[in-house]
């Protein structure tokens, strides 16, 4: 099992601010497991589409889609930053 936290205004777009899911056998990188939750979401997809896509962590690391995901992993989603 991984955790999947979602935080500001994308826990807001999918009406959830966290989920479990059992971690398929094929998904192992942080790339994998976006297009795994765009396939299911359609407003997860819309998040990454254009523009910047969402920002994430691993273990509470700030991570790239070449991140390495294991069982028990804690993975964040939240928007790009934005400085004023």
């Amino acid at each position: 099992m991984i955790k999947i936290l979602y935080f500001a205004s994308v826990r807001e777009r999918l009406n959830k601010s966290e989920e479990t899911m059992e971690l398929p056998a094929d998904i192992n990188t942080v790339a994998h497991l976006v297009a795994l939750l765009a396939a299911k979401n359609p407003e997860f997809r819309q998040l990454n589409e254009g523009g910047q896509p969402l920002l994430v962590s691993v273990n509470q690391t700030v991570a790239d889609g070449s991140a390495s995901l294991a069982t028990n992993d804690e993975v964040a989603f939240f928007p790009p930053m934005t400085g004023g």
